[in-house]
């Protein structure tokens, strides 16, 4: 079953794109792939991107301390905080009113994908910075606009989208960027520890630079996996629908396992 097939099998059931090609960012597959959908956490990758380069800049310092804090400025109006019934990601939680490295933050922001942890950093970047990265290698579809749990400005629909391509684009970026910042965001992005999705679609032990997003209808990956005996690809599923969450992650499992397939020759993908 191709992965065109595994689409048909949803068909009705919401909206799902899917981009699929190499390093070199040339696409062999797609589907709907231009559509934005709710970012959700995949947003997390341009704010480590952009904390990278403020980093390079001498403007931020991976080691410099910040205070764990749960308040933070609007999109919209006044102030709002995380929701922490909705964050798995405990340990930064457990960090409020202490100081913390900043590079700590990022990788519990990546690997945990703490929502906390995210605001922390997307306040020292500034929004404006992380949008930036998205908008220098994304089609103009895809916006970073506001933190995680920014209650006002979700009411006053100011959203953060994704488009499966526009996340290509930037995962192609990352992986091809040489720089000890590259290698940083890749280390963290391999470190992911949420492998439900490309992940599970993969044999064992696969290395697979990804960050994936979910919420109410929502859930999402996008990552660089690397073959050891393939060139390495890039795979990006998006889905708002009304699929179990569960059958959502396996849906996305296999279009993975699909490719995984046809590493060797990816351009045979039906």
């Amino acid at each position: 079953m191709g992965i065109a097939d595994l689409l048909a099998g949803v068909s009705g059931r919401g909206d799902f794109g899917v981009w699929l090609g190499g390093l070199d960012g040339h696409a062999v597959f797609t589907h709907d792939a231009d559509r934005a959908h709710y970012s959700a956490s995949t947003m997390k990758l341009p704010v480590a991107m952009a904390m990278m380069r403020k980093v390079e800049a001498a403007e931020l310092a991976l080691d410099q301390p910040v205070t764990v804090h749960n308040d933070f400025a609007s999109a919209a109006d006044g102030r709002f905080g995380v929701n922490s019934a909705e964050d798995e990601a405990p340990a930064t939680w457990a960090k409020l009113g202490e100081q913390v490295p900043l590079g700590w933050l990022a990788t519990e922001m990546i690997t945990k994908s703490s929502n906390l942890a995210t605001d922390l950093v997307l306040e020292l970047t500034g929004v404006d910075a992380a949008n930036a990265v998205l908008a220098e290698y994304g089609s103009g579809a895809s916006v970073i606009r506001r933190g995680i749990d920014d209650v006002g400005a979700q009411a006053a629909k100011i959203s953060n989208l994704m488009s499966p391509a526009d996340l290509a684009a930037v995962l192609v970026a990352v992986g091809n960027d040489k720089s000890a910042s590259g290698e940083y965001v890749r280390d963290l992005l391999a470190g992911n520890t949420w492998n439900g999705e490309i992940p599970a679609g993969v044999p064992e032990g696969t290395r697979v630079e990804h960050k994936n997003g979910w919420d109410l209808r929502i859930r999402h990956d996008g990552g660089i996996v690397r073959p050891p005996d393939a060139e390495p690809f890039v795979l990006v599923v998006c889905t708002t629908s009304d699929l179990a969450d569960q059958d959502a992650q396996k849906l996305i499992a296999a279009i993975a396992a699909e490719a995984w397939d046809h590493r060797h020759d990816l351009e045979a993908v039906q």
